[in-house]
This record gives C-alpha cells, structure tokens and sequence, in this order.
C-alpha cells in the first residue's frame, strides 16, 4: 500500500530527534558515554540541589520496581556514602546500557550534558538538511515541535549548541517523556490538546514505525525517516522519506 500524500495544510511539524534530526550515532558514542563518564563526578558536587536529589530519589523507586520485577538491576546501597554513590552510578549505567526512556534518568543526563555544551566539550550535532529544513519551515509559516525520549533541557541544548548555530529560535515546542511514551497514542492528543490543533494538522517524522503507529492512531500524518545509519524497521504503510528536504520542499 502507498502511504497518502502530505495534506499541504498540515500547519505543525513534529520531529523525533535521534536518527531524524540527529545522527544515532551521536546520542550512543558521544553523549551516553558523556553522561557514564561524568555521572559520578555531578552527583557528588551537586548532590545537595533539590531538583537532583528529586532525579535520585525517583530513581530508587525505579530500582526498587525494577527488582520487585526481577529484572536484576544494580543494588542500592545506603551503608556509606561512598557505597551508596557507586550502586547509584552503577545502575545509572545499567539503564544507559538498556536504553530505559526513564525519566528521572532522562533529567539527569541533561544536567550532566549542560555542564559539557557550556565548558565547550560538547556540540550538538544536526543532519546538513536539519536547518535548511527548519528555515524552509518558517518561511512557510508552519510550527515546529521536538518530541524526544531525551528531556525538554536536553533537547534545548542540542539545538542551542549545534555547528550550524543556535537553532532554538525555530522550535516552539519541547516535549518529553512527562508527556507520555512515543508509543502511546495518548502523547499524541496530548501534544495535539496542547498545541490546540487538530491531530490531522500535525506531521510527524521519526525513524521508528511503533512511534509512528502511535502517532496515526492518534490522528496525525506520519513520515519515516529511513537514513544511513538508522535501525531498520518492518514494513508499514508510511510514507518514506530520506531526508527532511522532502517534507514541504
């Protein structure tokens, strides 16, 4: 079956970011093994601040749901302080390692990432079509959403901080996982409610068909982005693009 075309209308771009926006590669081999290599060093200086004992104390209810469902995660440890750093570290990595959407996680990656685009370690990397797509986009008067696994601060600083500049100004909305998952059709009338648009008047690109399949029984137009380098996915009726020249060229 061949996926319709784009109704022209569609007022709303949505973007997934990693292998749509974003190399995957990018998001394995550079910014998880940023966020292990430094994890231990940010909870220890700033184990004081209230929002990151909030990220470590939902991430022991995680731990603690995670065993109860004898999944074998990393123990937590309370009987010193060195102790209790090294369990927490340790099952930080064992989420990285499973690629957990967890949201305690997602927040705290995203300080730790704060630290390394603002010292300059880290740049945001985008695909070369990314902000000839986002202008192209504007020009048209269409609104451009982000809907990413990755926390809103995340999201922000990828963007913020990339070689072809600061392209937040073109993004008017952040979503994440408070949101809901991306393969729950409810996130979608959510973004749509939120956005106070109809479902049909939003496009959404990303490189994984669950997500999509989510997106379309909510109502939305949906695009695959099969670029090099991203997972392959099973057949579905989506409508294939290779790059985001191709979306309202």
């Amino acid at each position: 079956m061949i996926a319709a075309p784009l109704v022209q209308t569609g007022r709303t771009v949505l973007l997934d970011i990693e292998g749509t926006t974003t190399p995957i590669d990018f998001v394995f081999n550079v910014l998880f093994p940023y966020a292990r290599l430094h994890c231990g060093r940010f909870l220890t200086q700033h184990a004081s601040k209230l929002d990151v004992r909030a990220d470590v104390a939902a991430l022991r209810d995680e731990n603690l749901t995670d065993t109860r469902k004898s999944l074998n995660p990393p123990q937590l440890r309370s009987d010193t302080s060195e102790a209790e750093l090294e369990s927490l570290v340790a099952y930080i990595e064992w989420l990285i390692a499973h690629d957990r959407k967890s949201t305690p996680l997602k927040s705290l990656q995203g300080k730790i990432w704060e630290e390394g685009y603002r010292s300059g370690q880290l740049y945001g990397q985008v695909f070369e079509d990314v902000p000839r797509a986002l202008n192209r986009w504007q020009e048209q008067k269409r609104n451009v959403c982000i809907f990413s696994s990755g926390s809103v601060l995340a999201q922000r600083l990828l963007f913020a901080h990339t070689m072809a500049g600061d392209l937040t100004r073109y993004v008017s909305h952040h979503f994440d996982t408070t949101t809901g998952a991306k393969t729950d059709a409810r996130s979608y009338q959510i973004i749509a409610k939120t956005l106070q648009q109809l479902p049909g008047e939003i496009v959404f690109v990303s490189d994984v068909t669950t997500e999509l399949d989510a997106a379309k029984s909510a109502g939305l137009q949906t695009l695959l982005c099969q670029r090099t380098g991203n997972r392959p996915q099973p057949p579905s009726t989506h409508r294939l693009i290779r790059t985001l020249d191709e979306v309202f060229p």
